[in-house]
């Protein structure tokens, strides 16, 4: 057992009481978000308490194939914050090189998320990466934190971390918008009206964060999804280009589900591996020269497709 993990290991815990009330329903959609919740929660605990590598990953993998990159998101939350505390390890870095490679969009994620529990500054650690185009979900894991578990300020409130600045915002409303899928119960009418109340420049990226949620978590049927799409109106190319980076995550570490092919079929109009064609595609030739985040660039290209 890792002594550090141990002493950590209560900041991680998630009761009941801290979901918003709606995620406690008996609905199918309450108990599917409660279920990925408490999967990334456990999948934390696991890592925080096991220091060998090989037993981590086989207990990950234990999971079922459709909830496992919400596993390996758990063991991301787990990771960033052991680096916090002894950063010369760089545990994270380490486990997306090596047997986590496929899943780095969901353990950085899950990094995020840890390192708001701890109330930190994401951006030193999201440097420390290197890595050239996705290390800016950790920031969306940011912002889905802190819109899921501090939901009065920064989602009834709409404030921002004042230490985000630039595309960083971006990619923190990238989160705060699945997290408005999850806190809202996936319920269309009370998704749209929560984005409507943020200002104009903010609802692409919280409906880029919603297409994101409906294609990779679900929780909604079809005829949800053909509301949600005739919902977002203005925004449905940033819907879509949620919807595709999903049906890459999950095409790519082959864990792929009914409700992402919905998604794709209903909201970009083809199905999840030609949407996820798509997205590969899209990360051919990225520039290189940080004068504009490859991650954004690569994130347009997608919504273009889309228009």
């Amino acid at each position: 057992m890792s002594v550090l993990g141990a002493v950590l290991r209560p900041l991680f815990d998630v009761t009941p009481s801290d979901l918003p009330a709606v995620a406690l329903g008996s609905d199918a959609a309450a108990e599917r978000l409660s279920r990925v919740v408490f999967t990334v929660t456990e999948c934390c605990e696991t890592t925080l308490l096991n220091r060998r590598e090989a037993v981590l990953l086989r207990k990950l993998d234990a999971y079922p194939r459709e909830l496992r990159g919400f596993a390996y998101e758990g063991a991301g939350v787990a990771l960033a914050a052991l680096d916090h505390l002894a950063p010369w390890r760089q545990r994270t870095r380490r486990f997306v090189a090596g047997p986590a490679g496929r899943y780095v969009f969901a353990v950085y994620l899950g990094a995020g998320m840890g390192l708001a529990r701890l109330g930190r500054d994401p951006e030193p650690f999201r440097r420390r990466l290197r890595d050239p185009v996705f290390d800016w979900a950790v920031l969306d894991g940011y912002g889905f934190h802190e819109g899921f578990f501090a939901h009065r300020r920064h989602v009834q409130e709409r404030a921002t971390p004042r230490y985000l600045s630039g595309y960083g915002l971006s990619a923190f409303d990238h989160g705060l918008g699945r997290s408005i899928w999850f806190a809202t119960g996936a319920d269309v009418k009370r998704v749209v009206a929560t984005i409507e109340a943020f200002p104009a420049p903010r609802r692409g990226d919280l409906w880029a964060g919603i297409g994101l949620a409906c294609g990779y978590t679900g929780g909604v049927d079809e005829p949800t999804v053909r509301a949600l799409r005739a919902r977002a109106e203005g925004h449905r190319d940033r819907l879509a280009e949620g919807v595709v980076v999903a049906a890459r995550a999950r095409h790519q570490v082959g864990n792929t589900a009914e409700h992402n092919e919905i998604a794709c079929r209903v909201v970009c109009g083809i199905d999840s591996r030609a949407a996820a064609d798509i997205a590969a595609e899209a990360l051919a030739d990225l520039p290189t020269d940080d004068i504009e985040p490859a991650y954004e660039i690569w994130r347009r290209r997608l919504r273009r497709r889309f228009a």
